[in-house]
């Protein structure tokens, strides 16, 4: 096969509908679009529902800088990298854990707004964790083992 042989699969390509080329076309005058009205003038704007107040309008918003009133809108919500103690399994036994040595070794993203630990996975060799949260399995796992899992940063009240 060669590049100038190649052509489109039968049907793929299919040729546009030339209207307003007269009324034996089948297509004249009106162009499809039936007579008057809104849609025969032109398109309206997306999200449009004819002079009725449109949905991005009618759902309530939530305002404020906080932690408990701003949950919703996801402007101040915290973005924390996630972590389960199974993949905490790669690290050696006494060694110290954190969100920088996690996004060194690529196990998790950097840029977040702190550490969160779950449960999922098990955990045979002892290690300090230090994150900002810890599920209660998470910190059950890490703690049979022989480690310990120490809260750090702001949201380590939570």
């Amino acid at each position: 096969m060669r590049l100038d042989e190649l052509q489109p699969n039968e049907g793929a390509r299919k040729t546009p509908k030339r209207v307003g080329r007269g009324r034996a076309s089948g297509d004249g005058k009106t162009c499809g679009r039936g007579t008057k009205g809104q849609h025969a003038r032109g398109s309206v704007r997306p999200g449009f529902e004819g002079g009725q107040t449109p949905l991005h309008m009618r759902t309530p918003k939530l305002r404020g800088n906080t932690k408990k009133r701003s949950r919703n809108i996801g402007l101040f919500r915290p973005d924390y990298a996630i972590v389960n103690v199974g993949a905490l399994a790669v690290f050696e036994a006494g060694a110290e854990v954190d969100h920088e040595m996690l996004v060194l070794l690529g196990i998790c993203r950097a840029g977040k707004s702190g550490l969160r630990v779950l449960g999922d996975g098990s955990l045979e060799v002892a290690l300090t964790v230090r994150a900002g949260h810890f599920s209660a399995a998470a910190k059950a796992k890490i703690e049979a083992a022989g480690g310990s899992a120490v809260l750090v940063g702001a949201d380590s009240s939570e």
